[in-house]
């Protein structure tokens, strides 16, 4: 579906490569003052027609989990509807770990992907994003293991040096890359940031007569995000833009436009919840164990990831019918991964696949029931990708911020029973102890 080129351009179009990246995103654009909507897939006509104007329009995709194969078949038809679209930047969200390789989520290849069709100038790449504690200095990236924890090298982090799809083995984020099919990947260390505009600008002139294929951009702190988001900006009004990173990105550009106005824009937060909330958690993260603890306001069920797999429907009925008796009494419910299998070698994709269907399901009976839910969270990013695939919405908005990181968003469906739905889709190294209590309560930090 191609826009009309006679619309007004929105400054921002994104494409998350997993749903509770883009989210985050999304909170960043709205908390940046920009009418703001993600879709979950290419949008079309319709979609596009009753959402409105838009200043900042997004796409939530599963790119980080799929071969490159893949990858093209999802990104090609992104790649046209942002062409059309003609925003000046073009931002391709990845994970804030930079987590990725060459046989999956690839961000070599998706660089490559879009940009035949944006043919940008030149390709930007955010390292960082400090309201997470995510640094990147002199290209080695730094990041806190969970809410205000312990900041390590990516290649040391206790998490991410052992991830079971994507294991991060190198912190300079230029070899990364390299190892990627990024061979001329040039870097904007954080010093220069002192300097004058002019200095700045000649500095990056003479890096780009060098023809690198990316320009990686440090980011040691918030202090480092206007001085970039300039950089990016200025450019970005001669030509469209393609510019890769996590929601440092747009945090750059909005403190960049900032710099102009005198009131920020402030979201408010999210009220308490209506009714039980349902919340599954399925993220092999030690953060989002944590978590699973400390939600005392729960009836908490486990759910045995390998009966799961190997026993099909019958393990999955009585897991509805667990949690559908709890929720009818007016509990809130959070299933989980059993401890016992947490770290069990399994199928990453396959229990992804299991556990989004399980947590469809759940939602989708509520609705069958005439008891639609009106409050959820899924922690996990696979799972979450999944489970709202299959729940017919066609996209979010910003409903507010849970903490940093953690986004709660509002379905838009042509199903009445799930239009206004509250989203928390978190990945498992977000928010903090009490999130899912947060989830509850409604009060951002």
């Amino acid at each position: 579906m191609n826009p009309s080129t006679e619309s007004t351009p929105p400054r921002l179009a994104w494409y998350g490569d997993d749903f509770t990246g883009a989210t985050d995103t999304l909170a960043t654009t709205a908390q940046a003052g920009l009418r703001s909507l993600l879709f979950l897939g290419v949008p079309s006509a319709q979609h596009l027609q009753q959402a409105g104007p838009l200043d900042a329009i997004g796409i939530a995709g599963a790119a980080r989990a799929m071969d490159p194969a893949a990858m093209a078949e999802e990104l090609e038809p992104v790649g046209r509807f942002f062409a059309a679209l003609r925003a000046p930047v073009v931002h391709y969200k990845c994970c804030s770990t930079f987590d990725s390789a060459p046989h999956v989520g690839s961000i070599g290849e998706a660089i490559r992907l879009l940009n035949r069709h944006i043919g940008s100038a030149w390709v930007p790449i955010v390292g960082g994003q400090p309201n997470i504690g995510r640094y990147c200095c002199f290209s080695q990236l730094f990041a806190a293991a969970g809410a205000a924890g312990e900041v390590h090298r990516i290649d040391r982090h206790p998490t991410m040096r052992q991830h079971p799809v994507t294991p991060m083995a190198e912190a300079d984020l230029r070899l990364h890359l390299q190892a990627q099919g990024l061979a001329g990947v040039l870097a904007v260390h954080y010093p220069s940031y002192g300097l004058s505009h002019e200095q700045q600008d000649e500095a990056l002139r003479q890096l780009l007569s060098r023809h690198p294929e990316a320009v990686l951009m440090d980011i040691s702190g918030p202090g480092d995000l206007p001085a970039v988001g300039r950089l990016i900006w200025r450019d970005a009004q001669r030509a469209p833009l393609l510019v890769v990173g996590p929601s440092g990105v747009v945090q750059a550009l909005a403190a960049h436009w900032s710099s102009s106005t005198s009131q920020p824009h402030v979201l408010a937060p999210p009220a308490p919840a209506e009714g039980p909330v349902f919340a599954f958690a399925g993220s092999l993260s030690p953060q989002t164990a944590a978590q699973v603890v400390a939600a005392r306001s729960y009836r908490k069920q486990p759910v045995d990831v390998r009966r799961l797999l190997d026993d099909g429907p019958d393990h999955a009925d009585e897991c509805v019918g667990a949690v559908m008796k709890d929720l009818a009494s007016g509990q809130h419910v959070l299933l989980h991964t059993d401890s016992n299998t947490r770290h069990a070698e399994l199928d990453a994709r396959a229990v992804a696949l299991a556990t989004g269907e399980l947590v469809a399901r759940i939602v989708a009976t509520r609705v069958t029931q005439g008891q639609p839910l009106r409050r959820i969270g899924i922690a996990g990013g696979d799972t979450s990708s999944l489970a709202v695939q299959k729940l017919g919405i066609w996209a979010l908005g910003c409903q507010g911020v849970l903490a940093p990181g953690v986004t709660l968003s509002r379905a838009r469906s042509d199903q009445a029973s799930l239009e206004g739905l509250e989203l928390m889709l978190k990945g498992g190294q977000m928010g903090p102890a009490d999130v899912f209590e947060r989830l509850l309560r409604g009060t951002s930090a």
